[in-house]
């Protein structure tokens, strides 16, 4: 199937396409797709923003899409930054200043309090007003330092719980404290909240083609699937 995905975020826009294209879809950014559109993102939870994006770029492009809305969620800040992540130090996107600010507000947390959970929610919107979205969470814990290079945003501070086995082994504890930046793709991909979040949907999406319908489920860490009906 092909998508636009609802992002100018270059990191996301990249993990989206190699998850996606790995499943066997095609996707365009929004700039190839010619849809300069920025939606507000003004809703109070990672789905109603994963929605607000999704329609607003399916409905500019007439083309199914598929937008993700994730965040970082910190026990000892009661949840924050949360939907607030991307602009956490007041200016959206600037991931240096934002793990600046949470190392600031976690300083003198010791190890064993500063327990996090990556989430995202995935919508797919088609022509039409349909839409389903898939959610994915990875409980780990936010470090003191910033280790590794790869990801982005918030990825050289998190340490998750497990990490991906190479060749497609499956999940194994992450003994040695590795950050999300310290991870291969694949072993990202394996356990990360967006990995979580499109597993889901890669299972519900032919029902949801074929009907509008999903199943509803919880399963660990894995997901919430909920489907919505066309407004109107």
């Amino acid at each position: 199937m092909e998508f636009i995905a609802a992002t100018n975020n270059p990191g996301k826009m990249a993990e989206m396409r190699r998850i996606l294209e790995r499943m066997g879809h095609t996707v365009r950014s929004q700039r190839e797709a010619g849809v300069t559109l920025e939606p507000e993102e003004n809703g109070t939870t990672f789905a109603e923003n994963a929605r607000i994006k999704a329609r607003a770029i399916c409905e500019a492009a007439g083309t199914a899409t598929i937008a993700d809305d994730s965040g970082l969620c910190v026990d000892a800040l009661d949840g924050a930054p949360g939907v607030y992540s991307a602009r956490y130090c007041g200016r959206h996107g600037d991931d240096e200043a934002n793990n600046d600010k949470l190392l600031e507000e976690l300083a003198g947390v010791p190890e064993g309090k500063r327990a996090a959970r990556f989430v995202s929610s995935i919508c797919v919107c088609l022509p039409g007003g349909r839409c389903a979205v898939f959610e994915g969470v990875c409980p780990g814990r936010v470090g003191f330092v910033r280790r590794g290079t790869n990801g982005f945003g918030y990825d050289p501070l998190f340490i998750p719980d497990e990490v991906g086995v190479p060749g497609g082994g499956g999940t194994a504890e992450n003994t040695q404290g590795r950050s999300y930046a310290e991870l291969s793709a694949a072993e990202k991909d394996a356990i990360s909240h967006r990995g979580r979040a499109m597993e889901r949907m890669e299972a519900e999406l032919a029902r949801f083609l074929a009907d509008g319908s999903v199943i509803g489920m919880t399963c660990g860490n894995a997901c919430i699937t909920v489907a919505d009906k066309a407004e109107g």
